[in-house]
């Protein structure tokens, strides 16, 4: 808990010498409160009260920043229950995901379009910034992917599968494109499931070999390889997944 002397008057000079309300500085500190106890949305806050001594301030100036922070959808003040962390709008997401058509090969090219974009990003990051346990988990879920391709098992392969692509976006340290890599992945989950029926979108035993080979690169630090060999098992995929889902939807007996 802040000491008492560390408290700040309503406004603040900063050290370049700008001004900050101290309902500003209060809404930072109490965002700052939220990442440190690692609140998740639907989590409730401390009381108005004891959120003043946390973040150190007086509870006019903490009033003043919850209101702001709740108009900006950050927390949520429910009356006579407390202050909570407002779930995240992800209204783009939301929408995505509710327009979305598994077996609209129009959309599935927009998402795979996206798909190779932001993995392209995160995998040269991971090259970049990958630590010894993040490669570790890298390498391990890639295995996972092998072993569930040899054997055939398509649920534990997409388990596994989605492990490998969440840890090269953990490898990346950002956030939000480790975020956008799971977002995508559930789209494709559905196109798996609804439009290719659950079965395999093309071979799993040359996904799970390109995975290790995308581990093997990104291990290296070799930026340049991984990026050439995560877009060829992007645009492979897709082409498998295209051909998969035309396949069943215009069959050559004419029975769809």
């Amino acid at each position: 808990m802040p000491d008492r002397s560390e408290r700040l008057s309503p406004a603040q000079t900063s050290a370049e010498g700008g001004y900050r309300p101290g309902y500003e500085i209060a809404a930072e500190r109490i965002l700052e409160y939220i990442v440190r106890a690692r609140l998740e949305p639907g989590d409730r806050l401390p009381t108005e009260k004891d959120l003043a001594e946390a973040v150190g301030m007086s509870r006019t100036i903490v009033r003043e920043a919850v209101k702001i922070l709740s108009a900006l959808g950050r927390i949520s003040v429910q009356m006579g229950r407390g202050i909570y962390v407002a779930e995240p709008e992800a209204a783009l997401w939301r929408e995505s995901l509710s327009h979305f058509l598994p077996t609209d090969l129009r959309q599935v090219e927009e998402i795979f379009e996206f798909r190779r974009f932001v993995e392209i990003t995160t995998t040269q990051l991971a090259a970049q910034r990958a630590t010894p346990a993040q490669v570790k988990a890298l390498r391990e879920a890639a295995q996972l992917t092998v072993d569930a391709a040899q054997a055939g098992d398509l649920e534990a392969f997409n388990r596994a599968d989605a492990k490998f692509h969440g840890a090269i976006g953990d490898a990346s340290s950002n956030m939000f494109l480790s975020a956008s890599v799971e977002s995508v992945q559930r789209l494709q989950r559905q196109i798996s499931v609804i439009g290719l029926a659950g079965v395999a979108g093309g071979s799993t035993v040359v996904a799970a070999q390109q995975h290790a080979a995308i581990a093997m690169a990104i291990a290296a630090g070799d930026e340049q390889q991984a990026v050439s060999l995560m877009i060829e098992h992007v645009d492979t995929t897709l082409e498998q997944f295209k051909q998969e889902i035309h396949g069943r939807l215009f069959p050559i007996d004419g029975t769809a």
